[in-house]
């Protein structure tokens, strides 16, 4: 027998119990011995664990009804919107409806489990598309394509579109480069993005442009991935990036909503000389060095110099669609933000690397086959101080062997290129009206690019057709943070004479 005490309560209680149990009637009852100690011993021990569980159930219900109370408190504090008008006096109600015999539509558990569950449904969804977002960019990317790495975990939706109308004007232009008025939903993305945890993401942009998915040409339309990449977010200076990624060159190639930058077209420096949106496949590194200091440098696929011609090097994008990788490129930013100088940047950005990809050109020497070693150099400073904006960016790109391909394409390919604006911009709206969170912004713009800065000898410029000057001037407005209106116009001119003019129209929005 256990060396255990027994107290008298104890005691009394298996006493009686055991003379219940044998208390049976008649000869049975007569039959049967008086229980031993180790009988009652037994019968104490069975009931210890009898109430040992009672007291554990009991404690574990108490636990639970506080929770409950407190969930429900906190839903009313919190969600006064979510519980119906006279919630409060639900019970009341449900007691007069008792009195006057009617039937109750809900109990007071039923409906606080309701108003629980409607909590829930509303949790979730926030989770995928939250009520409220904070628009900043990170890592790299635009602020809408840098929501998933504000999730806690799980999906993440996004996207951005513009559309605009753009009225040509063609006073004093040759015949042959006149332009036809336009209306064009540009483009319209969705970004879908993943986080599988804490520190791998996936990025996706899937663009529709042009309102179709066309007719066998780019201008009727098409769809595409922009980027897809998964970002493995080992540690602040050092993170791994790769799949299809954005080329980290310029203001507009990887930040490119339309919010977040001026007129309704994006400036043609960042359109011919870095070939906007321009993204391959490769893997890298990314991260901030320092506080201010960040970098991005990837290894990716070459361009293919079989599609590089008088407008320069944009048409030799891959993109991801069974590129070429018999040629391999080196692409690096760096940008630095001082600490205590807020809303500077300074920065610098390569692209360098061979483009023949293996491909064969006929020239009056014979079959050749030509590496094409293109680099693409970019420097730019962008400060934003109370209400003014000003930008700067200069690039200087090379193409190697460019007499083979011009030769074998039978138009000019420029051995050197090279684009650089500036651009000014201020919020007026405070001084009009303070306190307010809309914005409206003159903005000035002066660009100057030239495809075929140098050309290969025997080769023709074709005039200065392609060596142009372009002055902007327009309004920005964003009636909520989501939204922009933009009016702007263009003055064109080259060396081979006046190139009509654009008015421009248009919407913007990111979600």
């Amino acid at each position: 027998m256990s060396e255990r005490s027994v107290t008298p309560s104890q005691l009394r209680i298996a006493l009686s119990t055991a003379l219940l149990s044998y208390g049976l009637a008649g000869e049975a009852r007569a039959s049967q011995k008086l229980p031993t100690v180790e009988d009652l011993w037994q019968v104490i021990q069975q009931q210890q664990k009898e109430i040992e569980a009672l007291k554990t159930k009991l404690g574990q219900t108490e636990t639970v009804q506080k929770e409950v109370k407190q969930e429900v408190q906190d839903l009313k504090t919190a969600n006064k919107a979510e519980i119906p008008a006279g919630a409060e006096d639900g019970s009341k109600t449900e007691k007069a409806d008792d009195k006057a015999g009617k039937k109750k539509s809900k109990s007071e558990p039923e409906r606080k489990t309701d108003i629980l569950a409607a909590e829930v449904e509303k949790l979730k969804t926030s989770l995928i598309i939250p009520e409220k977002r904070e628009y900043k960019s990170m890592y790299g990317m635009a602020p809408a394509a840098s929501q998933v790495y504000m999730n806690k975990r799980g999906l993440s939706l996004g996207g951005y579109g513009e559309f605009f109308y753009t009225n040509f004007q063609n006073d004093g232009v040759k015949q042959s480069l006149q332009e036809k008025n336009t209306a064009d939903m540009a483009r319209l993305v969705i970004y879908a993005g993943y986080k599988f945890n804490d520190w791998i993401v996936l990025n996706n942009e899937i663009e529709f442009e042009h309102g179709s998915t066309g007719e066998g040409s780019e201008e009727k339309g098409e769809v595409s991935v922009e980027f897809s990449y998964l970002d493995f977010l080992f540690d602040p200076r050092a993170n791994a990036r790769t799949g299809l990624m954005l080329v980290p060159m310029g203001f507009i190639n990887e930040i490119h909503e339309p919010l977040f930058f001026h007129g309704n077209r994006r400036p043609m420096v960042e359109q011919v000389i870095i070939p906007s949106t321009w993204r391959e496949m490769g893997v890298g590194l990314h991260g901030e060095i320092v506080p201010g200091l960040v970098y991005r440098a990837y290894g990716m696929n070459g361009l293919n110099a079989e599609g590089f011609d008088s407008l320069g090097i944009r048409e030799g994008r891959q993109g991801g669609s069974t590129a070429l990788a018999e040629n391999l490129a080196f692409t690096g930013r760096v940008d630095y933000m001082p600490p205590e100088l807020p809303g500077l940047m300074i920065g610098a950005s390569t692209f360098v690397g061979d483009a023949g990809q293996g491909n064969t050109y006929m020239t009056a020497a014979g079959p050749q086959k030509p590496n094409v070693f293109t680099q693409l150099y970019e420097g730019h400073l962008q400060w934003h101080y109370r209400g003014l904006e000003f930008r700067a960016l200069g690039a200087w790109g090379g193409v190697g062997d460019a007499a083979i391909l011009s030769e074998a394409k039978g138009e000019t390919v420029g051995s050197s290129n090279y684009g650089w604006y500036v651009e000014s911009a201020y919020d007026i709206l405070p001084w009009l009206w303070q306190g307010t969170t809309q914005y409206l912004a003159p903005f000035v713009r002066y660009q100057r690019y030239n495809t075929l800065a140098t050309v290969p000898d025997g080769f023709t410029d074709y005039n200065g057709l392609y060596d142009q000057h372009i002055y902007q001037a327009g309004l920005t407005y964003k009636p909520i943070t989501n939204i922009v209106i933009k009016a702007d116009y263009q003055n064109i001119s080259s060396g081979a004479g006046q190139l009509p003019g654009q008015f421009n129209l248009g919407v913007g929005f990111i979600y």
